[in-house]
């Protein structure tokens, strides 16, 4: 599932009809047997320790890519999209904890709670450009997260929520069977990816790609280019903010760290490690970076420096992400072998 080049984008706007259906079929059948795949795990493989590692993934995952849509897609580079997987997690937490509804009704309800902030936010921010735009995400992610830590009779403050997180079962599902929960958290994954994938492959897609490569000449075109750069805000904050909502059910709590800067700067470093110009870039980051987070732990106390490290290899050394590169280099192979 790679992606086109920029300057293929008009012509993607143009693709038959059959074509779209043929391509989204395909991914329809990629999406269900990677799910298969991830739901016959635990039959393979018994261990606690790999099922945890799945969820993470889910989580961090479906943040990353969701800040991809911005990174890679659009060129908004945003330091604050972090304050979206804080407010999954404690809009989650918080609707289950105090209202006592079902799972599904606590999911939608975060979901249209984080619909409507990121709305508001980015109504503001997306009228700026570039490191403006940075900068004005991350201070409206740190007022998020000093509102988590002032309001200590809703959030529990520096301490989170604290009881634990109810979670009546729902149409035979037990989200406090371990088991299920994972097979939920790999459902969430792949649906996300999936529509995440229709969006940039979809014309919409190839507007934020043009976007991204010259603001000034699609609007010149008759694109309305704050309207796009609003859509893709709104829709990678719900995907972040299921994310959360993933993360809130793992550790059954959710806590200030969930919405802090570094939350942002891991879904980078994500990017980064993995690279913004293939769709599955994120996904592969967010697999190096839990391993190297879970490694790294156990074998020194310098996890930071090992961390900087890694990050000046992929910034100095290949200067793009492992997927860029592992794409570069199968094309530049396949092109010799054409010669």
């Amino acid at each position: 599932m790679t992606e086109l080049p920029a300057d293929q984008g008009a012509q993607a706007l143009d693709v038959p009809q059959p074509h779209v259906k043929t391509r989204r079929n395909r991914d329809v059948l990629i999406a269900l047997a990677a799910f298969v795949v991830l739901a016959l795990l635990p039959m393979v493989f018994s261990s606690k320790f790999l099922l945890d590692f799945v969820i993470r993934c889910a989580a961090y995952g479906l943040f990353a890519t969701s800040l991809n849509l911005l990174i890679g897609y659009t060129g908004l580079t945003s330091f604050g999209h972090g304050m979206f997987f804080g407010l999954g997690a404690y809009g989650f937490g918080l609707m289950m904890q105090k209202t006592g509804v079902s799972v599904p009704v606590a999911f939608v309800a975060t979901l249209a709670i984080t619909f409507v902030t990121a709305l508001v936010i980015g109504a503001i921010c997306v009228r700026l450009k570039e490191i403006y735009f940075a900068f004005v995400t991350l201070a409206f992610q740190m007022l998020i997260h000093s509102t988590i830590l002032s309001w200590v009779s809703l959030t529990g403050g520096d301490q989170g929520l604290r009881g634990g997180i109810p979670r009546p079962p729902f149409w035979g599902i037990d989200l406090s069977n371990h088991l299920h929960l994972y097979v939920t958290s790999c459902a969430l994954l792949v649906i996300g990816l999936f529509l995440m994938h229709q969006i940039a492959q979809s014309p919409f897609g190839y507007t934020l790609r043009m976007i991204r490569d010259n603001a000034t000449r699609a609007s010149f075109i008759g694109i309305d280019v704050w309207r796009a750069k609003l859509t893709i805000f709104v829709l990678a904050a719900l995907f972040a903010s299921t994310g959360g909502v993933i993360m809130a059910l793992f550790v059954s709590g959710a806590y200030p760290e969930f919405a802090y800067w570094t939350i942002s700067g891991e879904g980078i470093f994500i990017n980064m490690l993995g690279g913004v110009t293939t769709f599955l870039g994120p996904m592969v980051g967010t697999v190096l970076l839990l391993i190297l987070n879970d490694t790294v732990t156990r074998l020194t106390e310098y996890h930071g420096l090992v961390l900087g490290i890694v990050i000046l290899f992929f910034a100095i050394g290949l200067r793009k992400g492992l997927m860029d590169f592992v794409i570069e280099w199968y094309a530049q192979r396949r092109d010799r072998r054409g010669k």
